[in-house]
């Protein structure tokens, strides 16, 4: 195969030799046959595919001073249109082309001299690369079968502007040139030569100025020189179509790519130009391009062989934009490479590609795969992330543990895993070794959520001295969290530490409604009905933007997932001001710096002014926010709404629907609509599973509707938990049903 990327015209007559096998698809004849005489040179430029029929043209053509020359003439080939620049139509350049080259006459001289020159040195490449010329210039034209038969040239000096030219010294001939003609003021150079300095010098500065990115100038000089325009200089259209690429005219690079892929033959410059074409053009650009595969003589497409990268690089750029629909050929190329002999990192680009369109299912089949054959901190973040969708943030504590330092995302992404572990409900028992490392890596990193969620851990498991030093721990990092500050006063609270709780709910009030109701709660820090707010009512923190990352794709997408992941302290945004003034992006930081500063009727306003984003990530991002904003401060009704402004990923759907309908149940059972909660609960267990606190709050309900039986049976299993609502609750209804 030729390396086309240095391949140069058979009408420029650069110095490399491989032009012979370009020349070949400009003269390909009906005539395929082998050489059968050493005497009919135009036959040998026709069949130049045939590498033994150049190889032995040397010396054929010091045979052609012994031997007569064949006269016989061969069909000529036709004239082949360049590439136009101009936004004129290919087929109607290919008509005026057709339509001036009926009108030319056949020339009445044509300069052979160059023809006579390669000959004489025995050159099989230039001599090939003249012919291709010539009959594009003269498409009347017809090579002579001897060029030696050509007068011999007996201007010494010409012959070395020639050798001079040969080996692409351009400059020097321009100065032989120059001082002839100081010499011999009424000497003219050939035209000939002339114009192939001009085209050659003009193909140096367009390749110069590709090389330095100058993509314009490519441009111009292409257009300013149409006949490096052609299938004898691929390189130069390949070069032509990239600068279109990056001076955003993509349409104008595929009838580049398309002018090569259907006027030029040559097998290797075509599977190159569809690699080029795949890396500068996006996905919807290429597919047209593909459909011009021909088939091989197998059977087979000629770009079968190069298939499965292309498959590679679609699916990576899928992955950096999920809007982007790949075809399904082409994600089954992948899935059988990964299924096989393909590297590991086919089944990673699977993997990423599944979880940003959320189908974490799939995901995880592939990050298991990927690991199997390179477990990696890519592939074993990639799998944690699939598994926090999945709701298994043990396992992906367990898979990410090795690889938590590897970077920050992978980080992230642990210290999101610890949180969300520690949050199951029930509380799962948790072995002491893997409580150990979870709090040596929370510590070391100071992530507050994660440190929140040790409190809450340790009151479950009625331990809460040492509740008390997460939550002050977690207050600590964020002095603005009020879920650890609302955890800290209940558990001072059940200490009896009326001081601490004083304290604190002096320091609190204003800000946490639900810290300053606590003022109301009996001495032992228990609560006269259920305690539906052990958690906090929206996810235990929002997500941060960077703190989650996927393989080339935006943090923000993978945030979702890591529900517990939020920054330690908002950035400044503690002075009032109209967010209508804001861009929607700065509306939007706002908002969830308002959210952590627990001033959420503030951020909604915030977060309302980003919905006017023309943004999808961003309107999402917004809505999102506005629907936690109002569950915050219990306006139920209006999350619900704030849920609707913008479509949401399947996961902040189903979490926001559990929430709204949550709240909706402990704000019937407030107002004594015992069934009127049930039914919302019995909803939300249609979404998401139902944590204690929630099912203590139907048996509770169960209590009130005169229920005892139904009753009795959710507290036994509320209580196994250590739920001490829960246990006083199966005291109450083992009472009512007279067991005690």
């Amino acid at each position: 195969m030729l390396m086309v990327s240095t391949a140069v015209s058979a009408g420029l007559f650069m110095t490399q030799s491989n032009e012979t096998g370009i020349v070949s698809s400009w003269l390909a004849t009906a005539d395929t046959g082998s050489i059968s005489k050493p005497t009919d040179i135009r036959r040998v430029a026709d069949e130049g595919t045939d590498g033994t029929g150049l190889d032995g043209l040397a010396r054929d053509i010091r045979a052609l001073q012994q031997t007569p020359a064949k006269t016989e003439r061969l069909v000529q080939a036709g004239s082949i249109v360049p590439f136009q620049l101009s936004q004129m139509e290919q087929d109607e350049a290919a008509d005026a082309g057709a339509a001036e080259t009926q009108a030319e006459p056949a020339p009445a001289q044509v300069d052979e001299t160059a023809l006579r020159y390669f000959a004489a040195q025995g050159d099989t490449a230039r001599l090939a690369a003249e012919i291709a010329r010539l009959r594009q210039l003269y498409p009347n034209w017809t090579p002579p079968a001897d060029p030696l038969a050509v007068p011999q040239n007996v201007d010494r000096q010409l012959e070395g502007m020639w050798a001079l030219y040969a080996q692409g010294r351009y400059a020097q001939v321009r100065k032989a040139i120059a001082e002839r003609q100081a010499a011999e003021p009424a000497w003219e150079p050939p035209a000939d030569l002339l114009e192939r300095l001009d085209i050659a010098e003009a193909r140096s500065r367009l390749v110069n100025a590709s090389q330095l990115k100058q993509y314009q100038t490519v441009i111009d000089l292409g257009a300013t020189n149409p006949l490096l325009l052609n299938c004898s200089e691929v390189d130069v259209l390949w070069r032509v179509a990239e600068a279109f690429a990056n001076t955003d005219r993509a349409q104008r690079a595929v009838d580049a790519y398309r002018y090569i892929l259907t006027t030029c033959t040559d097998p290797a410059e075509r599977l190159a130009t569809l690699q080029k074409a795949a890396a500068a053009l996006p996905y919807d650009r290429v597919q047209p391009l593909l459909a011009l595969a021909k088939q091989t003589e197998s059977g087979a497409g000629e770009f079968d062989s190069i298939r499965d990268d292309l498959a590679r690089r679609f699916v990576a750029q899928a992955n950096e934009d999920p809007s982007l629909a790949v075809a399904p050929d082409d994600v089954d190329r992948l899935k059988a490479s990964a299924r096989g002999d393909g590297p590991a990192s086919d089944a990673l680009l699977l993997a990423w590609y599944y979880l940003r369109r959320d189908d974490a299912d799939e995901a995880a089949v592939w990050f298991r795969r990927a690991r199997e054959r390179d477990d990696t901190a890519d592939a074993s973040q990639g799998l944690a992330l699939t598994l926090l969708q999945q709701g298994k943030p043990a396992e992906a504590e367990a898979v990410l543990y090795p690889w938590r330092e590897a970077s920050e995302d992978a980080t992230a992404t642990y210290l999101a895993a610890t949180a969300n572990f520690l949050a199951i409900d029930p509380p799962a028992t948790i072995d002491e070794a893997i409580l150990t490392r979870m709090a040596q890596a929370v510590i070391a990193e100071r992530y507050a959520p994660s440190a929140q969620q040790f409190g809450w851990y340790a009151r479950a498991f009625d331990q809460p001295q040492t509740a008390v030093q997460w939550f002050e721990t977690a207050l600590e990092w964020a002095p603005e969290d009020e879920p650890s500050a609302y955890g800290l006063a209940l558990t001072r609270l059940q200490l009896n530490d009326r001081a601490g709780f004083a304290k604190l709910q002096q320091q609190w009030a204003a800000q946490s409604p639900r810290i300053a109701d606590l003022a109301t709660t009996p001495a032992d820090g228990r609560p006269s009905r259920p305690a539906t707010a052990i958690r906090p009512a929206e996810p235990a923190a929002r997500p941060r933007g960077a703190a989650v990352a996927m393989q080339a794709a935006p943090a923000a997408t993978a945030a979702p997932v890591a529900a517990a992941v939020h920054s330690a302290r908002p950035a400044s945004c503690a002075s009032r001001l109209d967010p209508a003034r804001l861009s929607a992006p700065a509306a939007l930081q706002r908002g969830w710096c308002l959210m952590d500063l627990n001033r959420p009727l503030e951020a909604a306003e915030s977060f309302d002014a980003a919905l006017s984003s023309g943004n999808r990530n961003i309107r999402e991002d917004a809505a999102y926010g506005q629907s936690l904003a109002y569950l915050r401060v219990g306006l139920t009704d209006r999350a619900a709404v704030a849920a609707t402004q913008a479509p949401m990923s399947s996961t902040r759907a189903r979490g926001l629907q559990a929430s709204i309908l949550a709240d909706r149940a402990v704000q019937a059972f407030q107002s004594d609509r015992y069934r009127e909660a049930l039914l919302y609960l019995d909803q939300r267990a249609q979404v998401q599973q139902e944590p204690v606190d929630l099912l203590v709050l139907r048996a509770y309900s169960y209590m009130n509707l005169s229920r005892p039986h139904d009753a009795l049976r959710l507290f036994e299993a509320a209580a196994t938990t250590g739920n001490r609502d829960a246990r006083r609750g199966l005291a109450d209804a083992k009472a009512a049903v007279g067991l005690n």
